[in-house]
């Protein structure tokens, strides 16, 4: 069952991700990582609101859903690149952004809760 919930959330999760990206990219060019940014924050505020979730919901939703749907890798990658295009500004504007608006929502997901 536990198999099961988690690919159902992957399922929703990964394919978001990606959506979500590939719009941003769109919108706002590829001068910077907006997709992952925007899932990374995203998926900070349901891990937060999760923090009294039943077991089934917990596995459904933070290690299916935000599972999928957040990416570590990717923003590491990004930020990677950014340095390389010694675009030192929006590397450094990428990890502070990614680090203060992550666990903010994460606060504000825990306190929706």
């Amino acid at each position: 069952m536990t198999a099961l919930l988690i690919t159902l959330g992957a399922a929703v999760g990964a394919p978001l991700r990606y959506l979500t990206d590939q719009a941003l990219r769109r919108r706002f060019g590829p001068g910077f990582p907006w997709g992952t940014l925007a899932v990374n924050v995203a998926g900070s505020v349901v891990l937060g609101g999760l923090a009294g979730a039943s077991a089934w919901v917990g596995t459904l939703l933070g290690t299916g859903f935000c599972g999928a749907l957040t990416t570590y890798s990717a923003f590491g990658y990004e930020t990677v690149r950014l340095l390389e295009d010694r675009a030192y500004p929006r590397a450094f504007a990428n990890v502070s952004v990614s680090l203060v608006a992550g666990v903010g929502a994460a606060a504000l997901g825990h306190s929706l809760a």
